[in-house]
């Protein structure tokens, strides 16, 4: 294979080789774009002609389950990963046969499945909040009964951005909200209500040869189920910065993780930290690195699958990510056309990313902006002041 080196079962890609993705979306895209600046090619497996990643490299046009599709893929790569959690483990597996795919099947088996997942978190010695598997009406309304309300019931598998789960206020919402989510055909969890005061993601990073760095955590708050803001540095404290960063280590570590893995945690009142979901790819949280740290996670995530010596975390400025929905990009378009008096006010450098998505649906990502600035408050402050995101 072109671009290879190095012996065992850890390879060294090095630029000039194909790196083949599973997925086409967003992700991939800046995947592509980290890479190419390296020197790597890609190619990208995805069943919607002209994808965000296509648009910037080779796309196979098939479907996630097509082996003859993945088959090629893995022909054309040199190492193959993903962008998104939710791509056919038997088919990583099956790649594994004929292909170089450094981060296996397994991290994918474990972060598809809710309860697979804590137990895999346990197992590392971090906190999640308690948690029962649901078979029926009748253990829903037992465990509702310990836990109290508020507690979220969730489907196992294929929840995100709000969707698969049900925050359960009082015992009359229970048989609906078995009825609704059982619908999924998956495994039912009910989770404890934590009482937070933040929510945080640490990025972190294990390359195949095991070197293991974390990015700064970012804080993030959500509207609509939907990650609106990601904040950095986080406003917390100290220490609790720093356990968080161990603690997302401990997890890459535990679960063998070779590329990013996005650790998301509550912060109660205490500064006490609870593990909510894990996502083994670049996540939307960490979008923040690609202007703000020496290195992106786009380009770290290369890095360590590729077998490259990781690249400095450190964070050069404050910033906060903000995300663009379909309602948000007619405006923020002609805001791009003017002058912007309010981030010269501010001292503020909007960087804006957009993914190349032809419809914007309102709720749908279609982009995001990097907002440097002397400091978080005065980030924030642009973000107000465009009234972009009250749209």
């Amino acid at each position: 294979m072109n671009g290879s080196a190095g012996t065992g079962s850890a390879k060294t890609i090095l630029p000039g080789g194909t790196i083949g993705i599973l997925g086409g979306g967003q992700l991939g895209r800046m995947l592509a774009n980290a890479g190419s600046a390296m020197g790597y090619r890609f190619v990208a497996l995805d069943p919607t002609p002209d994808s965000p990643m296509g648009q910037v490299s080779r796309q196979i046009v098939a479907g996630y389950d097509d082996l003859a599709a993945a088959l090629e893929l893995a022909g054309a790569s040199d190492v193959i990963t993903y962008e998104f959690e939710n791509v056919d483990a038997n088919v990583a597996a099956k790649l594994m046969e004929k292909s170089y795919v450094p981060q296996g099947s397994e991290l994918l088996y474990t972060t598809q499945h809710r309860l697979r997942e804590k137990e895999a978190i346990e197992a590392a010695g971090v906190r999640v909040a308690p948690y029962r598997e649901i078979r029926s009406e009748d253990e829903l309304r037992n465990a509702v009964a310990v836990f109290g309300t508020p507690c979220v019931l969730k489907t196992a598998t294929g929840g995100y951005d709000g969707k698969g789960q049900w925050v359960i206020r009082h015992a009359d919402e229970i048989p609906e909200a078995y009825e609704t989510l059982s619908r999924a055909g998956t495994q039912l969890v009910l989770e404890q209500f934590i009482k937070f005061a933040k929510e945080i993601s640490v990025i972190a990073a294990r390359s195949s040869k095991g070197e293991i760095k974390a990015f700064p955590p970012a804080e993030n708050i959500h509207v609509d189920n939907i990650l609106h803001l990601s904040i950095v540095p986080a406003r917390i404290g100290k220490e609790v910065i720093e356990e968080a960063e161990r603690l997302a280590l401990r997890i890459a570590e535990g679960m063998n993780v070779v590329g990013l893995i996005a650790v998301e945690m509550f912060v109660t009142e205490e500064g006490g930290l609870y593990v909510n979901e894990l996502a083994p790819r670049p996540h939307n949280s960490g979008h923040y690195t690609m202007e703000a740290c020496r290195t992106s996670q786009f380009e770290q995530h290369v890095r360590a699958i590729c077998g490259l010596p990781l690249g400095d975390t450190a964070l050069m400025s404050p910033v906060v990510m903000v995300n663009v929905l379909g309602q948000h990009v007619e405006p923020l378009l002609h805001r791009l056309a003017e002058r912007d008096e309010a981030a010269i006010a501010a001292g503020a450098s909007p960087k804006v990313h957009l993914y190349g998505k032809k419809d914007a649906v309102t709720g749908r990502k279609m982009g995001h902006v990097n907002v440097l600035a002397p400091n978080v408050e005065a980030a924030l402050k642009w973000i107000k002041e465009t009234t972009i995101w009250k749209v």
